[in-house]
């Protein structure tokens, strides 16, 4: 079927006469001679088209808002779960530098470096110890690098942002040498200490938030005094299971128990606080 055409006498709309619509003026539409015969008369909002239908206001009263709420949690990594058997969230992913020290076992790094993959966390792990995170590094992302091994001092700017947040995992023994790669926006870094050394004291100090597993009694005392620890944490600390830590900072402190999943479990084996 040919395509309409225009009259060749003019440009209909723009001066020209155009049939089925007598009188008409450049650039204007046609004037309804009788509304009367095309049923009720609507009016009409200029470059908003027709009003829509009229309905009574809905109002609540200043006493009613409360009871309105949207229960929202935080966003983040799922440690586990707290006394309260309710989730508890570390916020790996910020605007902020975020420093973190685990003072525990290799199991629970990686469980942290499996759950970060997993909410789009690029994992950069610098250790000594690759054969023990390489297999685990190798099966995160499901045939995508979203976890990567990197020897001692070979770890390369990683280059954060908002929507391709890193964090960095240093498992270098007791005493980590000092990195080129530090904490900035939307870049945390993890250090692992399977038990206290020499610098611990500082790291700890220095830390946004202190993951502690179970250590010695002697350990404990170090931990309370510069985490400002009450006694009864201090001596709760030698006694914890393998899959509980306490996370805190100099103020606040939480015990969470991490369950792991089933592809966790056969990925990684039973939580364990040696390797």
């Amino acid at each position: 079927m040919p395509a309409p055409t225009a009259p060749a006498t003019g440009r209909p709309g723009f001066g020209s006469a155009t049939p089925g619509f007598p009188g008409q003026r450049a650039g204007h539409l046609p004037r309804d001679p009788d509304p009367s015969q095309h049923g009720p008369q609507r009016r009409l909002r200029a470059a908003f088209g027709l009003l829509g239908p009229r309905r009574e206001r809905h109002l609540v009263d200043a006493d009613a808002l409360a009871q309105l709420a949207l229960p929202v949690g935080d966003d983040g990594l799922i440690l586990g779960i707290d006394p309260a058997n309710q989730p508890a969230v570390l916020g790996l992913c910020r605007p902020t530098r975020l420093d973190v020290v685990l003072v525990g076992g290799a199991w629970m790094a990686q469980i942290i470096a499996l759950r970060a993959a997993a909410i789009g966390v690029r994992v950069a792990v610098e250790t000594a110890r690759p054969q023990l995170w390489s297999p685990m590094a190798q099966a995160a992302g499901g045939g995508q690098q979203a976890v990567t091994v990197h020897q001692v001092r070979r770890l390369a700017p990683q280059g954060p942002s908002p929507a391709s947040p890193v964090l960095i995992i240093r498992d270098l023994g007791t005493r980590p040498p000092r990195s080129r790669i530090t904490t900035q926006p939307w870049q945390s870094v993890l250090t692992l200490l399977p038990y206290l050394g020499p610098t611990a004291p500082r790291l700890l100090s220095n830390a946004d938030v202190v993951g502690v597993q179970r250590i010695s009694p002697q350990e404990a005392e170090v931990v309370g005094k510069v985490m400002r620890l009450g006694q009864d944490n201090v001596t709760a600390l030698p006694s914890l299971s393998d899959n509980v830590a306490l996370w805190c900072t100099q103020k606040h402190q939480q015990y969470v128990m991490t369950q792991p999943t089933d592809a966790e479990n056969g990925l990684l084996g039973a939580p364990r606080r040696m390797d």
